[in-house]
C-alpha cells in the first residue's frame, strides 16, 4: 500500500493506472525517464503493481516495471491526493455504454470529481479514453466550474491489447487541444514516447478515434457476412479470401472470420450512431451480423449434429486470441445458446482464470463436438479425432461449418 505519498518529483499522474491501458502507458512513461504515479481504486491492482506482479497480460511490460520500480520512478497508490502531485495527469478509465446501448458522458467526468478537490491550477489534465464527442468541452466546462484554471488536452490511445510495449512507441500519437498552450504541452509529454504526432481539435480527435474502433468493427462484419454466404453454399471461405488478397494489396486488410468483441468495437460503434442520432445504418448493420454470430454458428451446427445427446467443448474463452481478458467475450453468448440446446457444455481456456474451466486435456477427452471460441496459438497444433469446429481457419483445415 502507498497511502503515505511522497509528494516530490512527480512528472505525471495517470487516473486508472493499473488497468490495461493505464499502467502499460505508466511503464512507457517511466522507461523513458519520467516520474510516474499510478492512481486507481483497486486496491489488490495497486498492491500487485507495487510487488512488481502485472494484474494481466501484457508482453514485454514486466521487466520494463520491474526495472521502473527498482529505480523509483513508478510506484502505485489508490489515495485520490495522488492527482495533486504531478504537472500532468492523464484520465483512462472506461468509458461504458449503457443497457439501452446508449454512451455513459458521465465515467471520465465522474473519475474527475472524485479527486477534483485535489487538482489544482496550472496543471495540464489528458483524457485518453475513448470518449463521446464532446466529453472534453464537457470535462473543460466541469474544471472551470471548479475554478481551476488548467489546460485539457485530449490524447486517444490507440494500441492493441497485448502489443502495448510495442506499439506506444511506434504508433503516431493523435494529440488535441483547445489551446496552444494545452497542444503544446501534450505534445512535449507524448514526445517522450514517439516523434509521430498528429494535431487535431478535440472534437475531430474524439471523432477519429470512434472511427478508428468502428472501422475494424466494419470489417469484421463485412468478412463474417461474407463467411456465411460462402458457408451456406458449401464453399470454403478461406480459400476464396486467400485467392482474394494474395498479392492483391487492395484486399489485404479483408480479415478471417471470428467473434469480433471486447469492450471496445461494439461500443464504440454503438457510441458513434448515437452521435449520429442513431443514424447509422452500417454500424447497426455490422452489430447484427457479429453479434448474431454465436446464434449461426450453432444453427449450422444443427444441421449437422444431434446436440441434444452431444457434449460440446468450447476451446477459448478471451475475447481474442493469446489475451487473457474475457471482457465482452462472444464465446460466453455461445456457451449460453449451447447449454440449451446440447446434452452438456465444457470449457476451456489456457489464459482466463475461471474456476467452471476444465484442462484442455479433459474437454478433449469427454467432448464429442469441438469448437474453437478464442483463436489461442495453443490450438494451431491441435491433435484430436473428434469434429472440430475453427472458423477462425487457425488450423488450416478451411472453415466451413
Amino acid at each position: 500500500m502507498t497511502e503515505s505519498l511522497d509528494a516530490t518529483g512527480v512528472d505525471v499522474c495517470v487516473v486508472g493506472g493499473c488497468g490495461r491501458v493505464g499502467l502499460p502507458l505508466g511503464i512507457a512513461l517511466a522507461s523513458r525517464g519520467l516520474s510516474v504515479l499510478l492512481y486507481d481504486i483497486d486496491q489488490i491492482a495497486v498492491d500487485r503493481v507495487n510487488s512488481g506482479e502485472l494484474p494481466f497480460t501484457e508482453e514485454g511490460a514486466g521487466a520494463l516495471l520491474t526495472e521502473a520500480l527498482t529505480a523509483g520512478r513508478l510506484r502505485a497508490s489508490t489515495a485520490p491526493e495522488s492527482v495533486g502531485y504531478a504537472e500532468a495527469l492523464v484520465v483512462v478509465v472506461g468509458t461504458p455504454v449503457d443497457e439501452h446501448l446508449n454512451p455513459d458522458l458521465g465515467a471520465v467526468p465522474r473519475a474527475i470529481e472524485r479527486c477534483v478537490e485535489f487538482l489544482h491550477d496550472g496543471q495540464l489534465i489528458v483524457l485518453r479514453s475513448t470518449v463521446y464527442p464532446g466529453v472534453t468541452a464537457l470535462t473543460e466546462k466541469l474544471l472551470k466550474s471548479h475554478g481551476l484554471d488548467v489546460d485539457v488536452a485530449f490524447c486517444p490511445e490507440r494500441i492493441a491489447e497485448g502489443k502495448a510495449m510495442t506499439e506506444l512507441f511506434t504508433l503516431p500519437q493523435i494529440v488535441s487541444g483547445r489551446t496552444p498552450q494545452a497542444l503544446d504541452r501534450a505534445e512535449k509529454l507524448f514526445r517522450h514516447l514517439t516523434d509521430s504526432i498528429v494535431l487535431l481539435e478535440p472534437e475531430e480527435a474524439e471523432l477519429a478515434k470512434l472511427y478508428t474502433n468502428t472501422w475494424r468493427y466494419l470489417k469484421f462484419a463485412a468478412a463474417n457476412q461474407f463467411w456465411m454466404m460462402a458457408n451456406d453454399f458449401g464453399l470454403d471461405f478461406a480459400r476464396i479470401r486467400h485467392a482474394v488478397s494474395f498479392d492483391y494489396p487492395r484486399a489485404a486488410d479483408l480479415p478471417m472470420p471470428g467473434f469480433a468483441a471486447g469492450p471496445c468495437l461494439l461500443k464504440d460503434t454503438m457510441q458513434l450512431a448515437a452521435f449520429n442520432r442513431n443514424n447509422f445504418v452500417l454500424g447497426h448493420s455490422a452489430m447484427l451480423i457479429n453479434e448474431g454470430l454465436p446464434l449461426y454458428l450453432v444453427s449450422r451446427l444443427e444441421d449437422r449434429f444431434d446436440l441434444s445427446e452431444m457434449t460440446v467443448g468450447i476451446l477459448g474463452m478471451a475475447f481474442k486470441g493469446g489475451s487473457d481478458d474475457s471482457r465482452d467475450s462472444l464465446a460466453y453468448k455461445l456457451r449460453k445458446i449451447l447449454t440449451l440446446k446440447a446434452k452438456e457444455t465444457l470449457c476451456t481456456d489456457p489464459y482466463v482464470r475461471d474456476d467452471r474451466f476444465l484442462p484442455l486435456d479433459d474437454v478433449l477427452e469427454r467432448a464429442d463436438l469441438l469448437v474453437i471460441a478464442a483463436p489461442h496459438p495453443d490450438y494451431a497444433a491441435l491433435v484430436t479425432d473428434k469434429p472440430l469446429i475453427d472458423m477462425w481457419g487457425l488450423t488450416g483445415q478451411g472453415v466451413r461449418v
